[in-house]
């Protein structure tokens, strides 16, 4: 196997030499492991695996093997300086002093954890995750405030960012894509918070999300003939209700034959389809230049003949431009809006349309909206964490000053059983949608009796 620590460095007995202090401190003199704790070992083996850690020999290895070699090296290492440590407690403290080196430190078991979707790091004491929509207190900890920085500096530095009293804010993106947004004293006086939301590399497919309960298999068969017939679409929802996640799953449905530019901030769609581009927006640098915001990508995108456009996330003056977009010639477009029903969803577009600047009536900013979208889905994350559609919403136009709406679906809640799981069913509210000859113009028949059955009455 080769060997990840320098031949030179390695001393000529079991006992460690050298007094140098490490990143996180300690002496390199070897102990008797019943003597010291798990820190002062691990701070030891720390210090001598950054010493003699032979970069060179993990240039071009994947991540799995860099792991395999470090953990490797921590374990000769522990070897030589700690012969009486062994067992459980030997591959616990390495696991932990590797995460040190190649991670994130405490939260790195974590970010392996498929089933966690959020870290939140509230101070060095506190460390939080979400798993399946629900909140959850770790066991892990942080040694103090220092300790929470260098694993901050780890993260920013990697995309050339720096946080300071005169930067306390900064978001940036781990190299699997999961965002992370960063804040520190003095905005925080109680210590630097850290929170993570993972980009999980999941693929979830429609069929994924109805069989998890998300959405009906009646919802799932007319959103795929939506996006087949080139409906815009917007996704509404709250924070961590699933709106990514199910724009990825809705983009499945685009024929690959199409041209996509999808416009982000920052990245986290993952569409399957090969004609694919990607745009992400980029803040200010530290002097205040080089920005590029979401608006000046959208106005980008018109120019690079896309057959669809999908914002990721609209929240601002972009939102203008989206809507020319929509109604200039590039249907089937899709974005999703932080909004808490499909009515709202629509407020917040507008709201948006009049911060851009331009001096418009509100009458021909709903005009422009009534024809832009066609349909609104709404998700909600319920009580018991699970994220479902709560309403899938046809837009008709308007009346008057009024833009004019039908619910097609309606989850409907029906109580909580003994477990804290939510009751309810999703079903169709009996109304037709206007668009059904668009559809029948794409081959697309659904049958009336979808739209026909479950009437509330």
């Amino acid at each position: 196997m080769t060997q990840v620590w320098n031949q030179s460095s390695r001393p000529s007995t079991g006992a460690g030499s050298g007094n140098g202090l490490g990143p996180l401190g300690g002496g390199l003199g070897a102990g008797n492991a019943a003597n010291l704790d798990d820190r002062e070992i691990e701070d030891q083996l720390h210090t001598r695996l950054i010493r003699d850690l032979d970069d060179s020999v993990l240039r071009g290895l994947d991540n799995e093997r860099v792991r395999e070699q470090v953990e490797a090296g921590a374990r000769t290492i522990a070897g030589q300086l700690f012969p009486s440590l062994a067992g459980d407690r030997k591959e616990e403290i390495v696991t932990r002093v590797v995460d040190e080196v190649l991670g994130l430190g405490p939260i790195e078991p974590l970010l392996r954890d498929p089933t966690v979707s959020e870290v939140m790091v509230n101070g060095p004491f506190e460390v939080f995750f979400e798993r399946d929509g629900l909140l959850h207190e770790a066991d892990t900890r942080f040694r103090d405030n220092a300790h929470v920085y260098r694993m901050i500096d780890r993260i920013v530095s990697a995309i050339g960012r720096h946080v300071d009293e005169a930067s306390p804010m900064v978001d940036a993106r781990l190299a699997d894509g999961s965002r992370v947004n960063v804040i520190i004293p003095p905005l925080v006086p109680g210590g630097p918070v850290v929170t993570i939301r993972r980009f999980l590399g999941d693929r979830y497919t429609m069929s994924d999300l109805a069989a998890i309960g998300t959405l009906s298999g009646e919802m799932e068969l007319l959103l795929q003939a939506c996006v087949r017939a080139k409906l815009s679409i917007v996704v509404s929802g709250g924070t961590g209700s699933g709106k990514t996640t199910l724009l990825n799953a809705l983009s499945a449905y685009i024929p690959h034959r199409e041209r996509i530019v999808t416009v982000e901030d920052p990245i986290e769609l993952k569409l399957q389809q090969k004609h694919t581009i990607s745009m992400e927006a980029r803040p200010p640098s530290t002097e205040g230049k080089g920005e590029v915001t979401q608006r000046s990508l959208v106005r980008n995108a018109l120019r690079m003949r896309p057959d669809r456009m999908i914002v990721g996330e609209v929240r601002g003056s972009e939102a203008f431009d989206m809507l020319q977009a929509m109604n200039t010639g590039h249907e089937g477009s899709m974005t999703t809006v932080h909004a808490n029903s499909a009515r709202d969803a629509l407020a917040r577009v507008e709201n948006m349309v009049l911060m851009s600047g331009f001096e418009l009536p509100v009458t021909a900013i709903r005009d422009q909206m009534a024809s832009a979208f066609d349909v609104i889905v709404q998700l909600s994350r319920m009580a018991d964490g699970t994220r479902k559609i709560t309403s899938l919403t046809e837009v008709t136009g308007t009346e008057g000053n009024t833009i004019t709406m039908q619910d097609l679906f309606v989850f409907r809640q029906t109580g909580i059983d003994a477990e804290g799981r939510v009751l309810g069913e999703a079903r169709a509210t009996g109304i037709r949608p206007t668009f059904s000859d668009r559809l029948q113009a794409y081959g697309i028949d659904l049958g009336s009796e979808m739209f026909g059955v479950g009437r509330w009455g």
